[in-house]
């Protein structure tokens, strides 16, 4: 039988991306896979680190550390679509500057552009800053 791969309870919590007393937090709640039975060195215990990177962690901050290689792909897609938007933006702010140079109103640029009034004052008022 081959020997698994052991973490402490640190390295557990740092695979979640989380603080060791919130690592312990969830195990205490059954919110986390609990440790092995052996106990190490000076009473420390371990924890299987294939189980702790398949166990579904708690709460909306989720990690990706050990996620399949179709998560990272579509975080991926998400950072393009993001950086896509982006240059959107800025063309819209380009768009509204030359709306107010001709002199068209704030709230029909607004509408336009699918921003709300607010936004479109404040993104004027930044190119002139």
């Amino acid at each position: 039988m081959t020997e698994r791969e052991r973490w402490s309870s640190a390295e557990c919590a740092q695979a979640w991306g989380v603080k060791t007393t919130t690592w312990m937090g969830y195990v205490s709640r059954g919110q986390a896979p609990g440790p092995l039975p052996e106990v190490g060195p000076n009473g420390r215990r371990f924890w299987d680190a294939e189980e702790v990177r398949r166990f579904p962690r708690p709460g909306s901050g989720r990690t990706r550390t050990g996620a399949a290689p179709a998560a990272d792909e579509l975080l991926e897609r998400m950072r393009e679509v993001a950086a896509g938007i982006e240059e959107l933006r800025a063309r819209q702010r380009e768009l509204l500057a030359e709306g107010e140079e001709q002199g068209l109103e704030i709230l029909a640029m607004a509408r336009a552009s699918g921003i709300s009034r607010q936004t479109a004052y404040s993104w004027l008022g930044a190119e002139n800053d």
